[in-house]
């Protein structure tokens, strides 16, 4: 579809169909308005001069002026910036800009570098929105290429900031990074860190005291807590129960079918089991819980009696269509049993990697998926309290983005499917418990 704007009276809605913008030609693109000259432009990430790249990863920075009342592009684009900071270096994948206004001076920052290890973000400056955009001697602003990759904790491919002003009249800056637990493997997906801006000779530099991203920092103003919302960030250990409506941190992968799904107090989370599977491009019935800790555990309970082999339920740890495990309750030819399956990579289908019979006297099964970094474990309880493990030290990294590609994280999900065939059964789960516990937090 390309680019578009929505507008809204109100951020909650409702908000209007897209108004689609096919001058603007690119990606990352970001509205600024000017107060001062009562304007508002789009600016984005595009393709090099006449479509010419000199090298791979060769782009530019482009803006149009834009009506927010008309909602349309007004005269001509206008390419801010060729290739990044020095064309001469071949810098690559300039992109995420933005601007800001400050004493006098117009503020063009962006990502350039790639979004892995080399990402980094740099800034340029002009006493006119049009340029020509000087780039700052010092580039880039932020970056984490430069430091021994056998640093304790690291935090790595850091860019796309935004710079943002606190409760403080200070400046700080929202960026995205990640948190490899070796080298460049990670399965926690790119996460939001924060950190303090210092304007030094009227540029903005992000982490000023520290080479390193830092896990904390002190600010003079406290938090405003929302009510009833989940901790994000450190380590926290929450149990959700399911009594009334779903906690907004659940996904569903694709639209949501809400007829495939049902809460009571009693019953819990009761799911359909549907055709659908987690390795097809539909729509499964899975709901999924971000895994936020290199160092975490997801367990649940799981009221299940299957019917047939094709009859599953239980816990994933997911990243996409070919890259996940799969620990459920089914059924075999010697009665029901506990299964844990690898996907194949290259192919739709799971392999089996170990069952355990399921010898207790109820239907309800505690199923839990712990990770260590670079490995998974999973275990089973036939009582919520003594826990059996069906096989430890998995290889993560199969999880990993650098493996499955793509740059989101894992996702523990509660899964119930049929395999392909028609069902009327369900499975109820009680609850989902998380707990992480990185050691960088304490």
């Amino acid at each position: 579809m390309g680019n578009f704007v929505v507008t809204a009276k109100n951020p909650a809605g409702p908000w209007s169909d897209p108004v689609r913008f096919p001058e603007v030609r690119g990606i990352d693109p970001s509205l600024y308005f000017d107060e001062i000259e009562g304007k508002a432009y789009i600016v984005y990430n595009s393709d090099a001069p006449d479509r010419k790249p000199l090298y791979s990863g060769h782009r530019t920075l482009r803006m149009y002026e834009f009506d927010p009342v008309a909602l349309k592009v007004v005269g001509e684009e206008k390419m801010l910036v060729n290739g990044g900071v020095d064309i001469s270096k071949k810098p690559v994948w300039i992109e995420g800009p933005h601007f800001i206004q400050r004493n006098g001076w117009y503020y063009l920052y962006a990502a350039e570098g790639g979004t892995s290890v080399n990402h980094s973000e740099v800034v340029l400056r002009s006493k006119s929105i049009w340029g020509p955009f000087v780039p700052y001697e010092h580039n880039p602003i932020l970056t984490q290429r430069d430091l021994p990759e056998d640093r304790k904790d690291p935090v790595t491919s850091t860019g796309h900031a935004q710079l943002v002003e606190g409760p403080d009249g200070k400046t700080y800056s929202i960026f995205l990074a990640v948190r490899p637990y070796e080298g460049d493997y990670y399965n926690t997906g790119r996460e939001t860190f924060l950190a303090p801006v210092e304007w030094r000779d009227d540029w903005p530099i992000i982490n000023p005291d520290h080479k390193e991203v830092q896990y904390a920092h002190s600010f003079p103003f406290k938090e405003v807590k929302q009510k009833g919302a989940l901790p994000q960030s450190g380590n926290f250990e929450y149990t959700l129960r399911f009594k009334k409506q779903l906690d907004p941190s659940f996904l569903f992968m694709r639209t949501v079918d809400s007829s495939s799904f049902s809460i009571s107090p009693k019953q819990g989370l009761s799911m359909k089991l549907k055709p659908e599977t987690v390795m097809d491009f539909g729509n499964p019935s899975f709901i999924g819980k971000r895994q936020q800790h290199l160092y975490s555990m997801a367990e649940t309970a799981v009221q299940f009696q299957p019917n047939s082999s094709q009859e599953k339920a239980g816990l994933l740890i997911f990243q996409d269509e070919r890259h996940f495990y799969f620990l459920c309750k089914s059924k075999s030819e010697s009665g029901e049993v506990i299964q844990l399956y690898k996907s194949m990579a290259r192919e739709k289908s799971m392999e089996l990697l170990a069952e355990a019979p399921w010898n207790a006297p109820t239907a309800q099964a505690g199923l839990r998926i712990s990770s260590a970094g670079n490995t998974y474990s999973f275990y089973f309880s036939g009582d919520m309290k003594n826990w059996t493990l069906l096989k430890g030290g998995l290889d993560a990294k199969f999880l990993s983005t650098k493996e499955a590609g793509g740059f989101i994280g894992c996702l523990y999900g509660m899964y119930a499917t049929s395999s392909g065939e028609k069902s009327n059964n369900t499975a109820a789960f009680k609850y989902l418990k998380y707990r992480g516990d990185d050691p960088m937090y304490k």
